[in-house]
């Protein structure tokens, strides 16, 4: 029988370059798709029967449908897709445009969506399939500086619970997977120090441990679900300490250079 099909998008690095790796040791078969492509080459090298690259971006539908296409030619199947792009854009509302926001929403919102159309109908026609959309808890409490993208989390959070209802009778399960505030490019403008953060290459693997998981909310472990529990039953209070927290690190930061 053939491993299953893993898509990841944003798959060039942080957790999902992880997640791709650790899915591919596990013996997955791994569609990785991002914008930049470069730190997959020693991947692909590695396991050229069981990686395939895209240089897609998400919020260009024509780019998806595509490179979506040419991935079911030859393989013939996709079992998982994993919406993990990510767009950030770190500041306060009034030093932020208009068009900051958009961008994060068309990357963190439309183009989950774009990827949820493009393989609905091979997972229809299967009558399977696992959807993750990878969320933050921060569109649950809020967080200062983040106004675009913990909006778009807190949409993510919308979408998936309403396609979890409409997909089910298709035999297709759509969940949020909530990974720890993690040392990666993204969340390096949030002021937090790196040895507060979790290491990206350990969520990953966490994470693909669970990637055949089909429960509604996935954490990579106790303590993050935890952390979450908190934020979905404590919300406000949850965001004023997380900020408080944020902001004393950055003014130890700052005393510290």
């Amino acid at each position: 029988m053939a491993a299953p099909v893993v898509l990841v998008t944003g798959a060039n690095k942080g957790i999902g370059f992880h997640l791709a790796r650790s899915l591919l040791e596990d013996g997955f078969r791994v569609a990785a798709f991002d914008l930049s492509v470069e730190n997959l080459a020693a991947l692909r090298a590695a396991y050229p029967d069981h990686l395939r690259v895209y240089r897609c971006d998400v919020t260009d539908g024509v780019q998806v449908s595509a490179s979506v296409e040419s991935l079911l030619r030859e393989w013939g199947a996709i079992d998982i897709l994993v919406n993990n792009a990510c767009r950030a854009v770190f500041a306060r509302l009034d030093q932020r445009t208009l068009d900051d926001t958009r961008t994060e929403f068309e990357v963190n919102f439309f183009g989950y969506l774009q990827m949820i159309r493009a393989v609905l109908p091979q997972m229809k026609a299967q009558g399977k399939g696992i959807i993750h959309n990878v969320s933050s808890s921060v569109g649950i409490t809020g967080f200062p500086g983040l106004t675009g993208y913990a909006s778009t989390k807190g949409a993510i959070e919308a979408l998936t619970r309403t396609l979890a209802l409409e997909l089910a009778p298709y035999g297709i399960t759509v969940n949020l997977v909530h990974p720890p505030l993690t040392n990666t490019e993204s969340a390096a403008p949030l002021g937090v120090p790196a040895q507060a953060m979790e290491d990206p290459a350990r969520v990953g693997r966490k994470l693909a441990r669970k990637i055949q998981s089909t429960k509604p909310i996935i954490t990579p472990d106790f303590k993050t679900a935890m952390a979450l529990f908190l934020a979905r039953h404590f919300p406000v209070s949850m965001g004023r300490l997380l900020a408080k927290m944020a902001g004393r690190a950055k003014q130890d930061g700052s005393r510290g250079q």
